[in-house]
């Protein structure tokens, strides 16, 4: 793969690490020649950097892909998977996951290998996803205009600021990779 032809979501070998592009820049400065400015993110740590390449430097490309697996258990440190078609069980450490707090049992998470070693690179679960609280402070009656929140345990002990409106038992959506709160969900 050549410089100019990483794009947002593209995986490369550099230094023995593995990064994915996050944002990517063409520079033509007024003398010289065209560069890229790419913004990485590496996989195991979660590091960004910029980086600046000429135009047509050869980058090593990592093919990945994602695959669907369902969460089952955790085991120590470790969160055991199955693929959901191969039925295949794997262990992801809880570095490696996004939006861990909020997964619960069986729920389908996208796991991201490289596709030449087979090496799991990190699990992602879906953007938004349905929790029941289990512990709020009783609402208020006609409290509801302010934008005050309050803290709320959700069913994977989480906690999630809610409106004050949100009480025991609701269903609320959360974004995993914020921790926030949606909007409550009707069962």
């Amino acid at each position: 793969m050549l410089s100019q032809d990483v794009k947002i979501g593209s995986a490369i070998r550099m230094d023995g690490k593995i990064y994915f592009c996050i944002d990517f820049q063409h520079v033509k400065p007024g003398k010289g020649n065209t560069i890229m400015r790419i913004k990485l993110k590496d996989v195991l740590s979660g590091n960004v950097l910029e980086k600046r390449f000429d135009i047509g430097v050869k980058l090593e490309e990592v093919r990945v892909e994602h695959r669907p697996y369902q969460y089952f258990y955790k085991e120590g440190e470790d969160f055991i998977f199955m693929h959901t078609e191969t039925y295949d069980q794997i262990p992801i450490a809880e570095d490696n996951i996004t939006g861990v707090k909020f997964m619960k049992e069986n729920d389908i998470v996208d796991v991201v290998v490289d596709a030449s070693t087979e090496t799991i690179l990190y699990a992602e679960m879906p953007v938004k996803t349905v929790l029941k609280v289990t512990y709020t402070e009783p609402g208020e009656k006609g409290n509801t205009a302010t934008n005050a929140l309050k803290e709320a345990t959700v069913e994977t002990g989480a906690m999630v600021r809610v409106p004050l409106f949100i009480n025991t038992d609701d269903m609320i959506r959360v974004d995993t990779r914020t921790g926030e709160y949606c909007e409550r969900v009707k069962a």
